[in-house]
């Protein structure tokens, strides 16, 4: 949920602090891995090749879909 969204000051205030805490998160991740993380359908492409290293295309041409 957004900011925009929340329908209280303490949702709001909520909302903020969970995104600097992801921002946060992001840089420390990035600064140990020494490269940004990859965004949108990059990072969905890296995510599903990390789990057994074949890519989504991949995974749905072996099961025909």
């Amino acid at each position: 949920m957004g900011t925009e969204n929340a329908a209280t000051e303490a949702g709001k205030e909520a909302a903020e602090g969970l995104q600097r805490s992801a921002d946060a998160e992001e840089r420390k991740t990035e600064a140990a891995k020494g490269s940004d993380l990859a965004k949108g359908a990059d990072r969905f492409e890296e995510r599903s090749k990390s789990s057994d290293g074949k890519s989504a295309g991949a995974k749905q041409q072996e099961t025909g879909d």
